[in-house]
């Protein structure tokens, strides 16, 4: 048995000096693009952090529902308050960016102008680290020079910049704990240690504490795994062995975070409670945008007020009948509106109508970057396809496991950033593809003799 490369034949064995040539040769490039990334993002923060501080709707902006319940945390009053006023305890959200939130407000104020720009500078480096991971699951799996690419393509991309330096969610953490659990992931064929495993599920616990749509994709990449083990002919027993241990750590990251939901609301609550809420914001009533705030509490002050009254449990049970009912009740609408879902957060385009783009005037070159970002790495994926039909696989399955909660509920391009990464690779393997130059060192498969 040898191993055989999925990619070109390699015409000889490459030696520790010229492997440790070609790490000088990159390490400064990758130096250059995460600083590059990093200040790109700075320039834009000191553009746009006022706009943070605008006053109204006890100072909204700042945060939004994140920001509410980071001031909830920094003032005593606990994980709680996502909107105005006393509320109570909340799962609307998970605690791991909230709490980070709330840090920066305990050290520089809440919602102060230091915090603004603690947050989105955060953000920014958070961004730019992902260019780290992003390279290395770009060589592992397509070659270095595709991700000498990928790591400068991301240094400007624009979703990257725009969801780090202008945005106070958590799009930009959870990209780079995604990105880095795909990288663990890929590592998991040449582990020798459980503890990698155990390292897998305690960051796929930690990325489900900042977003649950992370164990949506898990499942088949550690079935992708699994496969590539067993095609090498590896022990059953040892799979199962860290199959077990990955999930262990899983458990016991986020369990803490079940029982707390548990005493809070004295029933089962698995990380966030307001899925059916998103159902009935993408689909209930207005048809003219994909976000309906007439039926949510930040956009409507009646909603604001019946969340209030009836309090957060009572009221994601009362979001959950309305869309069922509306489901039920137009189901070749809801069909439709899933299918319009899925070509926005491909495309960018929802509507060309003037109502629309009144509320939305940036769309059309929104949907020029987007489109022309999605054809780039599909045609990526194409190329990968061709060489190396596992690989892919690999990336054919994590954008299209990660978006589908977003094609049930409401699409917003900002949920698409911890899939960027992978966009970015297949985006730099077109552009090296095109110009007929072949990855050097992609992964490595067992092949019989």
């Amino acid at each position: 048995m040898h191993l055989r490369l999925l990619g070109p034949k390699r015409e000889a064995p490459v030696s520790r000096a010229s492997s440790a040539t070609r790490s000088r040769r990159w390490a400064p490039t990758l130096r250059y693009a995460v600083l590059t990334a990093l200040m790109v993002r700075l320039l834009v923060v000191a553009f746009v952090y006022r706009d943070f501080l605008e006053p109204g709707r006890d100072h909204w902006e700042f945060g939004y529902e994140m920001g509410m319940v980071a001031r909830s945390i920094a003032t005593g009053h606990g994980f709680g308050n996502p909107y105005w006023g006393q509320t109570g305890p909340t799962a609307l959200i998970t605690p791991v960016f909230p709490y980070l939130f709330a840090g920066i407000f305990c050290l520089l104020g809440i919602k102060t102008e230091a915090a603004a720009l603690s947050v989105l500078a955060l953000n920014s480096l958070f961004s730019a680290l992902t260019c780290l991971p992003l390279f290395f699951v770009a060589k592992k799996t397509l070659g270095d020079l595709a991700a000498e690419y990928a790591a400068w393509i991301w240094a400007f991309y624009p979703y990257a910049v725009y969801y780090s330096a202008d945005s106070m969610w958590y799009h930009s953490m959870l990209c780079l704990l995604f990105t880095l659990l795909i990288l663990v992931a890929l590592h998991l064929e040449s582990a020798t240690s459980l503890r990698v495993w155990a390292g897998f599920g305690f960051l796929s616990g930690l990325a489900a504490l900042t977003s649950p749509v992370v164990l949506g994709v898990l499942p088949f990449v550690a079935g992708w795994v699994c496969y590539r083990l067993r095609k090498r002919a590896s022990d059953w027993r040892r799979l199962l062995t860290g199959l077990g241990v990955a999930i262990l750590g899983l458990l016991v990251t986020i369990t803490p975070w079940l029982i707390r939901n548990y005493r809070t609301f004295h029933r089962f609550v698995f990380l966030k409670d307001n899925f059916w809420m998103e159902v009935s914001i993408g689909n209930a009533g207005n048809a003219r945008h994909w976000w309906n705030g007439a039926v949510h509490p930040a956009g409507s002050p009646a909603q604001a007020v019946e969340f209030q009254r009836v309090g957060e449990q009572d009221y994601m049970a009362e979001k959950r009948l309305e869309a069922l009912s509306f489901i039920q009740s137009h189901p070749g609408t809801y069909i439709w509106r899933c299918a319009r879902r899925i070509v926005f957060m491909w495309t960018g385009f929802w509507s060309f109508q003037p109502e629309y783009l009144r509320e939305e005037p940036l769309d059309p070159v929104n949907i020029f970057f987007c489109t022309s970002f999605t054809w780039l790495a599909l045609a990526g994926l194409r190329n990968a396809f061709r060489e190396w039909p596992e690989i892919g696989i690999f990336y054919a399955l994590i954008p299209g496991t990660f978006l589908i909660v977003y094609y049930l509920t409401h699409p917003e391009l900002g949920y698409r950033q911890p899939i960027e990464p992978e966009v970015v690779i297949l985006t730099a393997y077109a552009v090296v593809s095109r110009r007929k130059i072949r990855a050097q060192e992609p992964l490595c498969e067992a092949q019989q003799n």
